[in-house]
C-alpha cells in the first residue's frame, strides 16, 4: 500500500520525468474532487495525501538508501493540488465549472513544477532538511509559492492589479 501512495498509483514509475508524471496524475484527481466536494473537499483531500505522503514516504525510505527517490511523486500530488487550490476557491466563488478557468490549470501546472525544480529560499531549505518531513515539506511550500502567483496572476488577468 505504501508504494502505491508514494507512486500516487504507479505514476512516479513513468519516465522521464516522474515528478512531473506526478504533477499531471495530480490534475484530474484535484477535478474530481473540486466536482465531488468543491473547495472543502478539496483541502481535506490535501491533507489526507499530505499525511498518507509522510507515512509512505517513511516506509520506503526506511532502509535510508535513496533519501528522496524520483519515483516518489505523493509529495508532487499535494503540492500540486495546493497550486490548484485558489482556483477551486474562485470557481466555487462565481459558481462556475472549474474547467472554464483553464488558463489557472496551466499556469498552476506550470509554476508548481518550476518551483519544484528551481527550489528558491525556503523551498531549498526543506528540500535539504531530508527525511519523510523534508521530502513532503518542500512541495508544500512550492505548491503554496504557485498557488500565491496564481492569484497575482488572476488579479493581472482580471484588472484588479494594473
Amino acid at each position: 500500500m505504501s508504494r502505491i501512495i508514494a507512486t500516487f498509483f504507479y505514476s512516479g514509475l513513468l519516465k522521464p520525468a516522474p515528478g512531473t508524471w506526478g504533477s499531471l496524475a495530480a490534475l484530474p484527481a484535484f477535478y474530481i474532487l473540486h466536482v465531488l466536494g468543491g473547495p472543502i473537499l478539496c483541502i481535506i483531500g490535501i491533507a489526507v495525501v499530505f499525511a498518507a505522503g509522510l507515512w509512505a514516504t517513511g516506509v520506503q525510505t526506511a532502509s535510508g538508501d535513496v533519501k528522496d527517490p524520483g519515483w516518489i511523486v505523493i509529495d508532487e500530488v499535494a503540492g500540486q493540488w495546493i497550486a490548484l487550490l485558489p482556483l477551486s476557491l474562485g470557481a466555487a466563488h462565481v459558481n462556475m465549472p472549474i474547467t472554464a478557468l483553464w488558463p489557472g490549470w496551466i499556469a498552476a501546472f506550470l509554476l508548481f513544477r518550476l518551483f519544484d525544480i528551481w527550489k528558491p529560499g525556503p523551498i531549498g531549505w526543506a528540500d535539504r532538511k531530508g527525511g519523510p518531513m523534508g521530502v513532503m515539506l518542500d512541495d508544500v511550500i512550492a505548491g503554496v509559492f504557485a498557488a500565491i502567483c496564481v492569484v497575482i496572476l488572476a488579479a493581472i488577468a482580471h484588472g484588479l492589479l494594473v
